[in-house]
């Protein structure tokens, strides 16, 4: 028998077990493709949501869904991707620039990636691939971020541990105090402390896979915190709440959808964005997101 010793604990994902998608209104799919495919180099998913009402677009296993609508921007929202090339992400953004003059689309090299803003608001941090930092993720949805008000990460943390069964803690960097949720192979949900204290997010919903669905909701349920019965395999929650006091620390639909949902595992196509026709190399058109 090996006598070598592992950590056991830093292989359990906890009840969430991925983001699937992320969803945003966009007023105008024109503008929306020059951003999230030409511009950051992501897919339009070719099975389902081809025409003009709505629009998924593939990033790794999660998604975009873009239904078209008003855009109302989410408050103190940031979503982190990651898409491998950073000088061909900046050339393609360059390239889209001029098309998306007259909107909120904007770009920034930084230290840490390329911050993107959507052609109506909506924050982005592209990196690129890092295993140390990331795992072995090639292209896929690492975090999403919130702002929230000061002194809820602890109360957050403790929300997502003991009503959605989820790996969830409170720490501080120095970006100031934050709760991470764990929400998957690689993925989080991370709430960063700001001075804002507006606590609604009025246009995102997350939707998460878990692998506990009825656990979850029974204790939500007892709360009266269930916002939606959507079906047999999915409901919905919003608000998360301090558990001593029922006070709303911050509110988000969560769109929950059961392992048994047959969306789950769904393989998505994925383009190598870094493919060109002038340079255009074969058998190199697909990427895979690289979680195993």
């Amino acid at each position: 028998m090996s006598e070598q010793k592992y950590n056991r604990g830093e292989q359990d994902l906890g009840n969430i077990v991925e983001i699937g998608h992320v969803n945003n209104r966009i007023p105008d799919q024109r503008l929306s493709t020059l951003f999230y495919v030409s511009g950051l180099g992501l897919t339009r998913d070719p099975i389902l949501m081809t025409s003009t009402d709505n629009m998924w677009v593939n990033v790794g296993k999660s998604q975009f869904h873009l239904p078209t609508g008003d855009a109302v921007v989410a408050p103190g929202t940031r979503t982190g991707l990651i898409v491998p090339g950073r000088e061909a992400l900046l050339a393609r953004l360059a390239r889209v620039k001029k098309d998306l003059a007259d909107t909120k689309f904007s770009f920034t090299e930084t230290n840490d990636g390329v911050d993107a803003t959507c052609p109506w608001g909506n924050r982005f941090t592209v990196h690129e691939p890092d295993e140390k930092r990331f795992g072995p993720m090639q292209l896929g949805m690492p975090y999403v971020s919130f702002d929230s008000p000061r002194g809820s990460s602890k109360g957050i943390a403790r929300f997502y541990r003991e009503m959605i069964g989820a790996h969830a803690s409170a720490g501080a960097d120095d970006g100031g105090a934050f709760a991470r949720v764990e929400a998957g192979n690689g993925q989080a949900l991370i709430f960063r402390e700001g001075d804002k204290q507006n606590i609604v997010n009025p246009t995102h919903h997350v939707m998460i896979f878990v692998c506990d669905f009825s656990g979850p909701h029974r204790r939500l349920n007892e709360r009266g915190l269930i916002s939606e019965e959507s079906n047999h395999a999915q409901y919905r929650f919003e608000n998360i709440i301090d558990l001593d006091t029922g006070k709303s620390l911050y509110v988000i639909d969560h769109e929950t959808r059961s392992m048994r949902n047959t969306m789950y595992g769904r393989k998505l196509v994925n383009r190598n964005a870094l493919q060109t026709a002038r340079d255009y190399r074969a058998d190199h058109d697909f990427v895979e997101p690289g979680l195993a």
